[in-house]
């Protein structure tokens, strides 16, 4: 169990989840988002949701996809500071969300932190917790369903 017993392999192992979020959502791959997060509970806007279908029904529902299959988003993750307790960890860093939908210039749409936990088993570290809070929008009307509705949740 290197990554439990080897703080630089587990952090390492702490910081690929965290890219790999990422990674997944400005893909579109919302199937993949609701496999990385299959253990935890997702807190954004709205309600918390547990489990792999209400995670990728949550990102389904809420952010729009163009014709690529992706949400024309780059996040940003920056600052990101791990705490490791054993078979526990916790992580807190900053994201920002740049989107360049077609017709529009690339622009910031979002920026705020996470708030994770993870936990190591079976050899591996998976994410128990993400909660989102952002604190600075921009225009959200190509990036949610519920902006083009007249509503501003923030992005995941």
């Amino acid at each position: 169990m290197p990554a439990l017993t080897d703080p630089a392999l587990a952090h390492r192992a702490i910081e690929n989840l965290i890219a790999r979020y990422a990674e997944l959502v400005d893909d579109g791959d919302f199937a993949g988002l609701g496999d990385l997060l299959a253990h935890a509970t997702f807190t954004g806007s709205g309600e918390p949701v547990s489990g792999r279908a209400a995670i990728e029904r949550r990102f389904r529902d809420t952010v729009i996809l163009y014709p690529d299959g992706t949400p024309r988003t780059q996040h940003v993750t920056t600052n990101t500071a791990i705490d490791l307790d054993g078979p526990t960890a916790t992580a807190r860093s900053y994201v920002t969300v740049l989107q360049a939908a077609p017709g529009l210039p690339l622009q910031t749409i979002a920026a705020g932190r996470y708030h994770d936990r993870f936990e190591h088993t079976e050899g591996q570290w998976h994410f128990t917790e993400r909660r989102v809070r952002i604190t600075l929008l921009g225009d959200l009307t190509h990036h949610l369903h519920q902006a083009k509705r007249g509503a501003t949740e923030p992005p995941a």
